[in-house]
């Protein structure tokens, strides 16, 4: 019971901590480049130099960048890749586009966090990227957020396929802020899969949440979860959905939890079926924290808020 409470009280403080640059292969605060590893079979750049170095990354990137990353892997590693985006000053702007390609047949494992690193900055964090999986790649893609309470957020994701290519991605944003726009395209080749998993926990937020996934060629399949929970004034609006151009399988699963009366939550799962022998299904859900639960861990010492908050790292898989 103790350390259940400890770490309760752990998890539900807002902590903003500078990062070890020691193990961050890209890291940028504010609008300053502090870190950039050097990794034999990786190349990795501010995105201003890669457009001007490279010429052919002009057909992956929206615009000429003005700041973010470009990693290149043309090896194999033994480690995650970590790249780190913080902000540390009263109003700062950023604006990145950001772009990750992985050649053939590599496994490789990302962590990407972006955050505040006070509570009360007033930021605004806009990042636009594209992740390219060439044929037989394998990645595993853990995307972290943590903001403060006045900040406006809205990351932009492409992530574009190749035969045989496997994505495990999760973006989890625990620290939310007033603002949040979520875009995430999944486009999958022939044979390629993708798992995503998208979780909220939302203090006060209006959040949109949009996600697409596009089973483009023959045996492609792909499934996209989303977990969301509103507490204390905040709108939550996900537009999930599949559309499915070839004989391929996809799967929507999207599930909130409303932790109060002041909160909304609005899920709109949609399949679009443009082959007859695709297969696509959708599950959603909708639901209030159980006063069963809430009662049982009240009986076992537990305060009201330490119960809903146990429920819900339980919901969210913390």
């Amino acid at each position: 019971m103790k350390n259940a409470k400890n770490a309760l009280s752990v998890k539900n403080q807002r902590l903003f901590k500078v990062p070890n640059n020691s193990r961050i292969n890209y890291w940028q605060v504010d609008h300053q480049i502090k870190n950039i590893s050097k990794i034999e079979g990786v190349i990795i750049l501010p995105s201003s130099r890669a457009w001007e170095e490279y010429s052919w990354t002009k057909k992956y990137f929206f615009q000429k960048p003005k700041e973010g990353y470009f990693i290149w892997v043309k090896k194999e590693i033994d480690f995650p890749l970590f790249t780190c985006f913080s902000i540390a000053s009263q109003k700062t702007r950023q604006n990145l586009e950001n772009l990750l390609i992985i050649e053939k047949n590599l496994r490789v494992r990302l962590i990407g966090d972006c955050n505040s690193l006070k509570n009360d900055l007033n930021c605004t964090h806009k990042a636009k990227g594209k992740i390219i999986l060439k044929e037989g790649v394998c990645l595993e893609y853990k995307h972290n957020h943590s903001w403060g309470k006045n900040d406006l957020v809205e990351p932009e994701y492409q992530f574009i396929l190749e035969k045989n290519s496997k994505l495990n991605y999760t973006y989890k944003n625990l620290l939310t802020p007033q603002g949040l726009k979520i875009k995430t395209d999944f486009y999958l080749s022939e044979k390629a899969s993708v798992i995503a998993k998208i979780i909220l926990d939302a203090y006060s937020t209006k959040a949109m949440i949009i996600d697409n996934l596009y089973l483009k060629e023959k045996e492609s399949r792909g499934e996209i979860q989303l977990k969301i929970v509103a507490r204390k004034k905040s709108h939550i609006e996900a537009q999930s959905q599949i559309i499915a151009q070839s004989p391929g399988k996809g799967h929507l699963d999207c599930q909130g939890l409303l932790s109060d009366k002041t909160s909304i939550i609005s899920l709109g799962p949609r399949l679009i079926c443009k082959n007859k022998d695709a297969e696509l299904t959708h599950e959603a859900s909708l639901g209030k924290i159980s006063a069963e639960a809430l009662n049982y861990l009240r009986q076992r010492g537990f305060s009201q808020k330490e119960a809903v908050d146990l429920i819900i790292n339980g919901f969210l898989g913390k």
